[in-house]
């Protein structure tokens, strides 16, 4: 209902608030779509709100593999949710040509790769790559919003102090801006993955950061009995297992055998 009474609404497009809506219906019929689209976009979005309500209440209830399945329906359609509020405040707040038409297509081509998704999901194949999707999408997201603030920002303040300086503008900002994002590329990015890793994949952060530790003391370790008590509290806190035990055969030049 929202989509088709949005379709018929007299005004500019969505899109392109320059153009009016050439389907658009006026005079009284067309304040009743208005009236039935903006209902239909509350109903929608409390459907979106209880789906979302809904698949957290399953990823959190879930076993292992249920909570890779559904993170696979999530991530597109949170991608598209996303896309469709950043289409909206650029095109009602911001009044931005640029970003409603990035929000839009975003949310459009996230919308239409969730049945690929769903079939991820359905036939278990490579389930936990979409962890790898979902690191790499906040990551390179945030690194993207920020760098394009820094360089928004950049322009704007380097332009006035040329302008103090010089009274006219010069294309001087934009080149030294893009040379201090070009600097701050790889730094930011590093940052950035860092506290994303500690913020959302704190088990695994842990985890790297335990074995990174165990292996700088086991080039300098030569206590065989520190070693083994070593050995068995990273793999207790890594690995979490029910039971954990070190077997050493009585032949020294014999390798160990690790049984949990």
């Amino acid at each position: 209902m929202f989509y088709f009474a949005d379709a018929l609404t007299p005004g500019p497009l969505l899109t392109q608030k320059s153009i009016a809506n050439p389907v658009g219906v006026g005079g009284g019929l067309g304040d009743v779509f208005g009236m039935l689209g903006t209902i239909g976009l509350v109903a929608l979005l409390i459907a979106c709100l209880a789906s979302a309500f809904s698949l957290i209440f399953r990823l959190r209830r879930g076993s292992a593999q249920e909570r890779q399945q559904l993170k696979w329906v999530v991530y597109p359609a949170t991608i598209s949710v996303v896309g469709f509020v950043v289409a909206y405040v650029g095109a009602y707040v911001f009044g931005s040509n640029l970003i409603n038409a990035v929000g839009f297509w975003t949310s459009v081509s996230a919308f239409f790769t969730l049945p690929i998704f769903t079939a991820f999901a359905i036939l278990k194949y490579r389930l936990y790559d979409i962890d790898i999707l979902i690191n790499r999408t906040l990551v390179y997201g945030t690194l993207t919003a920020t760098l394009v603030a820094l360089y928004s920002g950049g322009i704007v303040v380097l332009q006035r102090v040329l302008v103090l300086l010089t009274s006219e503008r010069s294309t001087l900002a934009v080149v030294a801006s893009t040379l201090v994002i070009a600097a701050l590329f790889s730094p930011l990015r590093r940052r950035i993955q860092s506290f994303i890793d500690r913020r959302f994949y704190r088990k695994k952060y842990d985890a790297r950061k335990t074995l990174e530790e165990f292996s700088m003391k086991l080039r300098d370790e030569t206590d065989l009995d520190a070693l083994r008590d070593d050995l068995v509290g990273v793999v207790r806190e890594t690995m979490q297992p029910a039971h954990v035990s070190l077997w050493l055969r009585p032949d020294k030049t014999s390798k160990g055998r690790l049984t949990d």
